[in-house]
């Protein structure tokens, strides 16, 4: 310094001046392209195939304004990890949460508040089961995939015996069952109308007696409105002379009652799902997710979509479906970047992507207005309007409660109603659980 001109000072102070202000404007530069790009980690059990290619289908893999890391988790080990990273302070950003995780889950998430995204255009956007997710002044995720329950039907065990439409009630089940169910003089059944009255083998049991509750008037659970608390009302009257649970569980077990006219199902059978594939089983209740396995299983089976059976005596249409909503976990380090990614997720043209992919009816009721010309997802897209929820225990621990209490009537041990009753405390039990 001591050797440098008064020239070569100012020379020297202005090519730093330039640097500096170089420096500031490559940030600031940076720091605001930045926050133009909306990023999030998504962590699911949908394959990352799948997920690839809806993201492509709807054009997201090309968006500049988002940035998508989707990481694929097994069913069986989400629960484990997701709790493991959150308690190191890491994670997703997102996640996919369905009703059967939001009493593990909810107090892992940042809800949404409708001062973000107002109640009414919620509930206009998003079918009705989308309301599970309704939690005080807000909702814990944006709707992104409904699964709703539907009824495939063995057209040729139909057209044999001269039948050329299938049920449309659940009482039709009593007269068809004559000319549908094969047993010979033994009673070992050969062919069946319908796989009811048991659990083990018998494919998405829990969901179908829920579906039988509902349908009977029982909404199962409930929030309550002051302190969004999830209570139980399985084995509750409301305002029917008998609980919607026994008259659902009478109904469900009384197939595989050997002294009935129309026993049609035992725990000796293979599972409900195979019975149908090989072509032994007129009516499978399953999801719609489900139709691309059983083509894929038995492309020689003859069989069609209808919706589920509703009851003569009720004047609402209901199935069940399983909802996924994207969930902003409370750990993310940006949140409003994983709010933006789930909006454009959730939006016309990406839900609308996401059904051309997956074979399954869109969330959003905008897109279920206009039907498409497949039968199957005409189907769906009547499944998806119509499809209602609870919000239940883990599966597993569902399962349990729903075995027990089913295994207890057909073995003899309990009648419907005592049945019902216990399984009413265990669930009780689970609800008030931490």
């Amino acid at each position: 310094m001591k050797g440098m001109s008064k020239f070569q000072l100012i020379l020297t102070g202005i090519f730093g001046a330039f640097i500096l202000i170089g420096v500031l404007v490559f940030a600031f530069g940076q720091s605001s392209k930045s926050k133009n790009i909306a990023t999030a980690t998504i962590w699911g059990t949908m394959s990352s195939g799948m997920f690839e290619s809806f993201l492509k289908e709807a054009g997201l893999d090309q968006d500049k304004t988002v940035k998508i890391t989707y990481i694929e988790k097994r069913k069986d080990a989400f629960d484990q990890e997701f709790l493991e990273a959150l308690a190191v302070g890491k994670g997703p950003d997102l996640f996919f949460l369905s009703q059967d995780g939001v009493l593990k889950h909810q107090d892992k998430i940042i809800p949404i508040p409708f001062t973000a995204f107002p109640e009414r255009d919620f509930k206009n956007s998003f079918i009705e089961e989308g309301e599970l997710f309704i939690f005080g002044d807000g909702f814990l995720g944006l709707p992104f995939l409904i699964d709703p329950m539907v009824m495939y039907w063995n057209r040729d065990i139909f057209s044999n015996a001269g039948l050329s439409v299938p049920p449309k009630y659940w009482s039709e089940i009593y007269g068809l069952s004559a000319s549908l169910t094969k047993k010979d003089a033994n009673l070992n059944i050969n062919k069946s109308v319908i796989a009811f009255g048991e659990y083990g083998n018998i494919t998405n049991a829990s969901e179908i007696l829920g579906l039988l509750v509902m349908q009977a008037g029982n909404p199962i659970t409930a929030r309550r409105p002051e302190d969004g608390a999830v209570y139980n009302l399985f084995n509750q009257r409301l305002e029917n002379t008998v609980s919607p649970a026994v008259s659902a569980l009478n109904f469900y077990t009384e197939f595989a009652n050997p002294l009935k006219p129309f026993y049609s199902w035992n725990r000796a059978l293979p599972e409900s799902k195979d019975f149908f594939l090989s072509g032994d089983l007129a009516l499978y209740f399953g999801f719609a997710s489900e139709l691309s396995d059983i083509r894929l299983k038995n492309p020689n089976l003859n069989f069609a979509v209808a919706p589920v059976l509703q009851s003569k005596s009720s004047e609402r249409i209901v199935t069940f479906g399983r909802m996924a909503v994207l969930a902003i976990a409370k750990n993310s380090a940006n949140v409003a970047s994983a709010y933006q990614v789930a909006y454009k997720l959730t939006n016309t043209q990406s839900i609308l992507a996401l059904a051309k992919v997956t074979n399954l009816p869109p969330v959003r009721r905008e897109l279920l207005a206009s039907r498409p010309p497949e039968a199957f997802l005409s189907v769906f897209y009547d499944g998806a309007i119509q499809a209602r929820g609870w919000l239940s225990p883990e599966p597993a621990r569902l399962g349990l409660i729903f075995k027990e209490m089913i295994e207890s009537v057909t073995a003899g041990r309990a009648g419907t109603a005592q049945a019902v009753s216990k399984a009413h405390e265990q669930l009780d039990a689970v609800l008030k659980r931490p």
